[in-house]
């Protein structure tokens, strides 16, 4: 007995196994070490199995999340992962820049010194107005750099009902 996955590879996309998997499609090329002693992933034909003999909750918990790596960076080769917010400034107007993967958000809450981040990974940025959107071909980067720009607006020692001002996201991908 043992617990398994199986991932459809489409059409257009590539998959290489070694000490990295990399799956290389029309959109990028993403590339991740995936390794577990208890799992084992093989590619037969055009699909991608995930197993692992033992067969208990930990072993199951590592198999379908190994799976659901695999299965994101399928979908990141052939399309961007999108994560939208809004910038909403209700009490001082707030100034939101970008320049060289560095935000910048200039009088939040009529603060003398801005607020800086620097936007790490392969993420694109786009500013219009009070619309942000970030996107990327890898989900957790996409995901971890929408997350760093809402926490650098994140408020403490105010009440959040009547300070309602921030960078939040609105959307993310499915």
């Amino acid at each position: 007995m043992e617990i398994k996955k199986i991932i459809e590879i489409p059409e257009g996309v590539e998959v290489s196994l070694g000490e990295f998997v990399t799956i290389k499609g029309p959109n990028a090329e993403l590339k991740r070490k995936l390794k577990d002693p208890g799992v084992k992933i093989e590619k037969k034909d055009n699909t991608i199995v995930v197993r692992a003999e033992k067969v208990n909750k930990k072993a199951k918990r590592i198999v379908g999340t190994t799976a659901a790596h695999i299965r994101n960076m399928i979908t990141g080769s052939k399309a961007n992962f999108v994560y939208e917010l809004k910038i909403c400034s209700g009490h001082f107007p707030m100034n939101v820049t970008l320049a060289n993967n560095e935000l910048t958000i200039r009088n939040f809450l009529g603060e003398k010194y801005p607020r800086i981040k620097k936007i790490k990974g392969n993420v694109k940025i786009k500013l219009e107005k009070d619309k942000m959107t970030v996107e990327g071909a890898d989900i957790e980067a996409a995901g971890q750099a929408a997350t760093m720009i809402e926490k650098l607006t994140s408020i403490t020692n105010r009440d959040r009902r009547r300070f309602q001002d921030g960078i939040f996201i609105t959307s993310k991908p499915k």
